[in-house]
């Protein structure tokens, strides 16, 4: 039932109220008619907004995809740098080994080339594992390399033999100094 003049009217209220009751609910009345029509319009507008919504959403997946991938190739970064950094400690300690075995300076970086590091470890003290194996695997594979300081007589057990010199005769190496020294001094003994 809609609200007339006649029905004011019939109710008894003088023409300056009903004009007022009638002012007042054409203000309601509008805008309400006001907030229909932006609903209206916000309901029309709802599919593009959804769509909308949709690409947002496909597009948070893509972006959480490439942080996931970013994370692990990060990771992989980090631990191929934990990596490298380890190898460089092992190679370390192991040049170490090699100088306290007496392995000669400049053969050190040539015997680090050929080495496999691959099943070394240290432990965590920073040495290697394993120390009196590693010790006795450089005396056997890299003995030449190993140097001696000090120099070595003569084997004592086999001295060296008497060839009887020049002359064709057995004289030793003393008596012919002995000989050299007694012609010196006193002229050549002339022999039969």
């Amino acid at each position: 039932m809609a609200l007339t003049r006649a029905m004011l009217k019939g109710m008894g209220l003088t023409e300056e109220q009903i004009s007022a009751i009638i002012d007042e609910h054409t203000s309601v009345t509008s805008a309400l008619k006001d907030e229909v029509k932006k609903y209206k319009d916000d309901a029309e507008r709802l599919p593009e907004v959804q769509k909308e919504l949709d690409g947002l959403k496909t597009g948070q997946s893509d972006w959480e995809k490439k942080y996931n991938d970013e994370h692990k190739a990060f990771e992989t970064y980090k631990s191929d740098i934990a990596a490298k950094e380890t190898m460089n400690s092992i190679k370390s300690a192991y040049k170490k080994l090699l100088t306290d075995c007496k392995v000669g300076d400049k053969h050190i970086n040539s015997i680090i080339g050929v080495t496999d590091f691959s099943e070394m470890k240290l432990d965590k003290d920073g040495n290697l594992e394993g120390l009196d194996d590693l010790k006795k695997a450089i005396a056997d594979k890299w003995s030449g390399f190993i140097s001696s300081e000090g120099t070595k007589g003569a084997d004592v057990d086999n001295p060296p033999g008497d060839d009887g010199g020049d002359d064709g005769k057995k004289t030793g190496r003393a008596a012919e100094l002995a000989k050299r020294y007694h012609d010196n001094l006193y002229g050549a003994v002339k022999e039969n």
